[in-house]
């Protein structure tokens, strides 16, 4: 299979692997989808490494599909992980209160 074919294996791999990963999705369609390529590249590089198989068996295997969407999972779960522990209890989507016109609303009734 080649690097086209993969990369468009990655970006569905990405999207249903986002899915089946549960939680608080923080991360746009692009990072999944670039997510998804090189979960799908890593599944195949380990398929290789760790069954020995010297490649996969085509577009539309089941074995390919599996071994991308775990690779994306996996990428996945880390980069949840990762973005999870830097954010350090800070509310995501919403105000910081670090500027002052968010300040002067919320005190605007007093």
């Amino acid at each position: 299979m080649g690097i086209i074919a993969w990369i468009v294996l990655g970006v569905g791999a990405g999207l249903l692997a986002n899915m089946l990963i549960p939680g608080r999705r923080s991360q746009g369609l692009l990072i999944t989808c670039v997510i998804g390529v090189a979960g799908a590249l890593l599944g195949g590089w380990l398929a290789t490494k760790l069954f020995h198989v010297v490649t996969l068996h085509g577009f539309f295997n089941i074995s390919t599909w599996l071994t991308a969407i775990v690779g994306a999972a996996i990428l996945l779960a880390v980069y949840h992980l990762v973005t999870s522990r830097g954010s350090g209890g800070r509310a995501r989507g919403g105000r910081s209160g670090r500027s002052g016109r968010g300040r002067s609303r919320r005190w605007a009734h007093r």
